[in-house]
């Protein structure tokens, strides 16, 4: 009898259910857009509406349940990923008392008084946690205890939002390391919450729940939640993860030295270690794979995927138009154009995220810089650069986490959205000096959340094994040589020029695109 195996996939602008076989073919997929709402009395707030979007969850296995017609005793697991950074909060009745979404940025105030306390209190933070104040739980659970101190004086839980569906699906309170670990409360090495970084800034101790390693069963599906969706009570619930560290698993970057570049709204970088040290030059970010005892340096690059879809709906009309008289979309319309124009866009760059820097981490404002007023600098000039400058952020990023490891891949995977692109994988591929393949699923997270659940079913013997059954890839790309110089000296001019970029929106003369709260 044929197996099946679930994902739900919480991102920050939609969630979607999706169904597998057990060798990692999609079959059925059901997909919803949601929204966070501001609290208007708090600015840069981002609210989880908790009823509303269970709702959504629900309506989506039971619509996934119809379109598929499988038996749901024939699904043998399910597992969870989602968005990270994004927190729920919960009384000792396991009632939800406070939730936020990833992009909430309202605790300014928390994290200038978080320096207050010393000024090496975020370093030592991170040395011991991997995290710095940036996009960690500690400002926002903070907050709530200054804004709302019935509700904070409430709090037996906190989990990420992953977690928050597996305790609705088993109704098991648990934490799995690889996004619980964004929170700022964990120790990284040992992969466990740790109270002392909560004694450090004020924190109750007692507000962490148990944790399991992803791939483990957490419960099956509870008969209530079986009788909302049409779920078997049969089908097991298994520890999922963190978006990118599931999409590194989909894409079978799980062993040392392997690296993955995820591109999608963000690009993350990430790099496979079976030790992590941080040292003092360690200025990204360090998290727990979704893998025992595997961990990950990672470092963001902010908006490359946002970039270009405002470049799509801002300057291309016309493409659009062509899209719906011929069916050939934008994208891939633009594409053709920018195959044409040269590798560095005579000269051109544009700045939009800079590399990351843990500590002072802020962007200077978006530009375009040093291009002539002739037709050689066209829309599709302007497109290829977006592309480039995703690639320099790319490169500057892996020069970080080599300075730190002291190694450097000799090749990375190329995911999300972008690697659709061929042009935007030779450009990555040119600009790094290394081989990029591509898998044929190119978003992955949802995959490494099936794969999740067939090891906690025993449907595959380890994760290495389901790896080698489900993980394929479709394309590879080699550098260009012809470009290698040129991409060489165009990084250092972006460089340079990102620099004077960055001071102007530091001294005030323009904004930045985006800043961490308390800078």
């Amino acid at each position: 009898m044929e197996k099946y195996l679930m994902a739900i996939d919480a991102g920050t602008g939609s969630v979607r259910a999706i169904l597998f076989d057990t060798l990692g073919n999609e079959l059925f997929v059901t997909q919803a857009e949601w929204t966070h709402n501001e609290d208007k009395r708090y600015p840069g707030s981002m609210d989880f509406d908790i009823n509303r979007n269970i709702e959504i969850i629900i309506g989506l296995i039971k619509e996934l349940l119809a379109k598929s017609q499988v038996n749901p005793e024939d699904i043998a697991a399910i597992s969870t990923t989602s968005m990270r950074e994004a927190i729920i909060l919960y009384d000792e009745d396991g009632k939800e008392l406070w939730a936020c979404a990833n992009v909430d940025s309202r605790a300014n105030d928390e994290v200038a008084n978080l320096y207050q306390i010393s000024d090496t209190i975020e370093e030592d933070i991170h040395q011991i946690s991997g995290q710095t104040f940036s996009l960690g739980a500690i400002p926002r659970i903070l907050w709530v205890k200054k804004n709302i101190p019935e509700t904070y004086d409430k709090i037996k839980y906190v989990t990420m939002l992953n977690d928050w569906i597996t305790y609705r699906l088993t109704g098991v309170i648990s934490v799995e390391p690889s996004n619980g670990c964004t929170t700022g409360l964990f120790n990284l090495k040992k992969r466990v919450w740790d109270p002392s970084i909560s004694e450090k800034v004020s924190l109750r101790m007692d507000i962490f729940p148990v944790v399991n390693e992803s791939g483990s069963i957490i419960g099956p599906v509870t008969e209530e939640f079986a009788r909302l969706t049409g779920l078997s009570v049969q089908t097991l619930v298994v520890a999922g993860g963190g978006d990118a560290q599931l999409g590194c698993i989909g894409m079978g970057v799980i062993n040392e030295g392997d690296a993955a570049v995820l591109g999608g709204s963000f690009w993350q970088y990430e790099y496979t270690s079976n030790q992590v040290e941080i040292n003092d030059s360690c200025n990204v970010r360090v998290n727990c794979h979704a893998i025992p005892n595997t961990w990950q340096y990672e470092a963001i690059a902010f908006f490359p995927g946002l970039i270009m879809r405002w470049f799509r709906d801002t300057f291309c009309e016309l493409e659009a138009y062509l899209q719906k008289e011929t069916g050939e979309s934008i994208y891939t319309q633009m594409e053709k154009r920018a195959k044409d124009v040269p590798a560095g866009c005579h000269g051109m760059v544009c700045t939009f995220s800079d590399k990351m820097d843990y500590f002072s981490w802020k962007h200077a404002a978006p530009s375009f810089i040093d291009f002539k007023i002739d037709s050689s600098f066209n829309k599709a000039t302007f497109y290829r650069a977006i592309m480039e400058n995703a690639a320099f952020v790319t490169k500057g990023n892996i020069e970080c986490v080599s300075t730190i490891t002291n190694k450097t891949p000799e090749s990375i995977v190329f995911g999300g959205g972008a690697s659709k692109s061929d042009l935007w994988c030779q450009i990555v591929s040119d600009v790094l000096q290394m081989n990029v393949k591509v898998p044929v699923v190119k978003e992955s997270t949802a995959l490494g959340a099936a794969i999740c659940a067939g090891v906690g079913a025993g449907i595959y013997g380890s994760f290495n094994e389901a790896i080698d059954q489900v993980v394929k890839f479709e394309k590879s790309f080699e550098p260009n040589e012809t470009n290698r110089a040129v991409y060489e000296e165009l990084y250092k001019k972006w460089e340079a020029v990102y620099k004077v970029q960055l001071e102007l929106a530091n001294q005030g003369i323009t904004d930045h695109m985006w800043i961490a709260p308390g800078l």
